[in-house]
């Protein structure tokens, strides 16, 4: 036997938890004959749920101090499973709470941002109940797929990121975003056209991207490939498409070399349409491009709006600053309330987006600026004035220290935080509650049934 390795071990575990991921979790103890407790392994295990009991396989168990296996069989389930996978090992991923019952998925969630928040010395009891969705299927205006081996077009391998598995049926994308992969797969295998191999760099196709607007019930698809489009081929999946989807108004071929294996641009050709789709919320529209970051879930979106507005109780003489403002998703339905709106993102083109976005929606009282947040505010307050709200929505990192501080030093009456990370949250409403704010309530909101992501609309407010 080589050094440092040691047998194929089968154990059976207890689910003691979920990760951010949404896998189970489980400590095991291997059995030592020099004291009562021997060496820990930590085990990561998709598809399973706390409280249940598996058999798993490990490999070298006790060479190792932490390992991602899938279950052979599960031996005790949970109340709240609803699903057994039967294959976990060729599961996709991005949906991993498929397993399990809406409510709990729910009650879950809810619990998350209690714990964040009572974690950073916040009162839960000022955590509402969460607001789910009537229907938690088919509610995403986007989705990414990513060709892989042997023609598949699906999503990663849950807890295996290099491996690709093809996806028949989605839980969250809608039936015509579904079927459009069909079609543009049949297409790719009809032409025989190779997917992007990361390892080497060579090959051609690499994402599938597509957008629904629900409000328009336009239709975006973008092929992101490695070379300039192949014109036989690309007039041939125009034509499928537009047989299938009266419908689609963009039809995009982007060619992408970067190393990095994300959707970015360095050559965009439109096979059909335009650039950009159309797309509504509360009431105001939006062009939506390809790179365009705009509420997935758009009827939970709604929501969200309603309850920062609700919060915010804003008046018609007031001014309000909009941090991480994007495309304008929150500017707009608040700039049509108030007497003036100053909305900053480091994002050029979000900020492009939302100026014409506003000129699109007759807003004339907005002022967005392209600058970092902290920097932006300095320059905002004295050019623009003294806000007397403020609005932010930061990414899953939150705003960190620096922005927050700032925050509290404009001493607004109110801050509205929405999150998308309620341990972020949490960690940023600390340093607001050193300069004498206060948390009012905090409302999570279920924007992506069957995944770990819990948003929250927090009013934090100053002490009189």
């Amino acid at each position: 036997m080589a050094r440092n390795t040691h047998p194929t071990e089968i154990l059976e575990v207890n689910v003691q938890g979920l990760d951010d991921k949404g896998n189970g979790w489980a400590h095991y103890r291997h059995p030592s004959e020099k004291g009562p407790y021997g060496r820990k392994l930590k085990l990561t295990l998709p598809s399973t749920l706390p409280g249940e009991k598996v058999r798993v396989t490990v490999p070298n168990a006790r060479g190792r101090k932490r390992a991602t296996v899938h279950y052979d069989e599960l031996l005790e389930t949970s109340p709240d499973r609803i699903k057994v996978i039967d294959s976990p090992q060729d599961h996709p991923g991005g949906t991993p709470l498929e397993i399990m019952s809406y409510s709990a998925q729910l009650q879950l969630k809810e619990n998350l941002v209690k714990h964040y928040l009572s974690e950073q010395g916040f009162d839960e009891n000022l955590v509402e109940p969460i607001i789910g969705m009537e229907d938690p299927l088919h509610y995403r205006n986007k989705m990414e797929f990513t060709f892989g081996l042997n023609y598949a077009l699906g999503m990663h391998k849950q807890g295996n990121f290099r491996q690709i598995v093809d996806l028949e049926e989605s839980l969250i994308a809608t039936p015509e975003m579904m079927a459009i992969k069909k079609i543009v797969s049949q297409w790719q295998r009809d032409w025989q056209l190779p997917h992007y191999n990361k390892e080497d760099r060579s090959g051609l196709l690499r994402h599938l991207m597509l957008r629904q607007s629900f409000a328009t019930g336009e239709l975006m698809v973008a092929l992101f490939a490695t070379r300039t489009k192949h014109d036989e081929a690309a007039t041939d999946l125009k034509n499928r498409l537009l047989e299938s989807f009266d419908q689609l108004a963009s039809l995009l071929w982007i060619k992408n070399e970067d190393i990095a294996d994300r959707t970015q641009a360095d050559e965009v050709e439109v096979l059909h349409g335009r650039d950009y789709i159309l797309d509504e919320l509360y009431g105001y529209r939006y062009r939506i491009w390809f790179d365009t970051f705009f509420q997935p879930n758009p009827k939970q979106a709604h929501r969200m709006v309603d309850l920062a507005l609700d919060l915010a109780q804003v008046e018609r003489d007031q001014r309000v600053l909009d941090l991480f403002c994007g495309v304008g998703t929150f500017s707009l339905p608040f700039a049509g309330r108030c007497q003036e709106l100053a909305g900053i993102e480091i994002v050029e083109t979000s900020i492009e987006s939302a100026k014409r976005n506003a000129r699109d929606n007759g807003l004339d009282n907005t002022y967005f600026l392209a600058r970092d947040a902290r920097k932006g505010m300095v320059e905002v307050q004295e050019e623009w004035g003294q806000p007397d709200l403020l609005l932010l929505d930061p990414p899953r990192s939150g705003a960190g220290g620096k922005v927050m501080r700032r925050i509290g030093r404009l001493a607004t009456d109110k801050v509205i935080y929405i999150s998308c990370n309620p341990k972020t949250l949490a960690e940023d409403l600390v340093w607001l509650r050193e300069f004498g704010y206060e948390l009012q309530v905090a409302y999570p909101v279920d924007q992506f049934p069957m995944t770990m992501h819990v948003e929250s609309v927090v009013l934090m407010e100053k002490k009189k």
